[in-house]
């Protein structure tokens, strides 16, 4: 009396839609092919890069700069200007960007193509770094090596944290200038300049105001900074130290009157400066060991 196949041989037959699936072509490379990333912001570009997924990436916005193979990626615009057609025409499965990219009628189109999207909100703190991280980690596939990534940067935060915090005194008073292009601005509160400028343990010379205001006589007078801060590219677009110095209003400041020293202008690239990435725990030892810890 036959009884029907095996127990086994039952098993067998049901997985066989599984395996062809899996066995052909479009199932073998859904099965093992890596994400293909689109990455917004410099600090997340930097992400992938220290997770070694560098092959996975297809397109990054224009402030990805570092490491200078990242300047060699597809560019897919200004990250407020992107466009759906340009990034589409990548072909990612994921897009990681800031909460400020778009404009938000593209996001929403990407994900109606199912790109998977990841938006990490910006808060200037050590947390913004490990949502960067995290958000990095689930879209290569990576997650392990996030996680790997997040402790050891996780331990190296805590020990600059504890060795800024053991500096003796209030710290030097440290005014920001922004001059990219256009008239310099300089920076007040809830920006990643004064996150920056407290994290090595200086006090940010300007404060009562949110964001960024133009350099006037006025605020530097005010603000009687003890050191400038700013960026490289800043300097270079001014045409040298020497004529950022020439600056009238930065004649009225304390850093002005000790400008032959050179702790009282220091400049660093501005990704590296601003962009919360994995690189901050050595940004902020450096500058506390050039600026403070004097």
């Amino acid at each position: 009396m036959f009884n029907g196949p095996s127990l086994s041989r039952r098993r067998a037959l049901q997985a066989l839609p599984a395996l062809a699936a899996a066995g052909s072509p479009l199932g073998l490379m859904a099965a093992t092919r890596a994400p293909r990333l689109v990455t917004v912001g410099g600090g997340i570009t930097e992400v992938v890069y220290a997770l070694g997924a560098q092959d996975q990436l297809v397109g990054t916005d224009t402030t990805s700069l570092y490491p200078a193979a990242a300047r060699a990626t597809p560019k897919v615009g200004y990250m407020r200007q992107l466009s759906a057609e340009g990034l589409l025409a990548l072909r990612p499965d994921a897009l990681i960007a800031g909460t400020d990219a778009g404009p938000p009628v593209v996001i929403d189109q990407l994900r109606s193509a199912g790109v998977r999207v990841e938006l990490v909100a910006s808060d200037h703190t050590w947390d913004e770094v490990r949502r960067k991280i995290a958000a990095v980690g689930r879209a290569s596939n990576r997650e392990a090596a996030a996680r790997e990534l997040q402790a050891r940067l996780d331990a190296r935060w805590q020990a600059v944290s504890a060795r800024v915090q053991s500096a003796r005194g209030p710290g030097p008073r440290i005014l920001f200038v922004l001059s990219h292009s256009g008239s310099p601005q300089v920076s007040g509160e809830k920006t990643a300049a004064d996150a920056l400028i407290r994290f090595i343990g200086a006090r940010n010379a300007l404060g009562g105001f949110q964001g960024y205001r133009p350099m006037t006589a006025e605020a530097m007078a005010q603000a009687a900074p003890d050191v400038i801060l700013t960026t490289t590219q800043g300097i270079d677009a001014i045409g040298g130290e020497a004529k950022f110095w020439q600056r009238p209003e930065l004649a009225l400041t304390p850093a002005f009157q000790r400008r032959a020293s050179d702790r009282t202008l220091v400049h660093l690239d501005a990704l590296e400066l601003l962009g919360f990435g994995p690189r901050l725990p050595e940004v902020v030892e450096r500058l506390h060991n050039q600026v403070v810890n004097t």
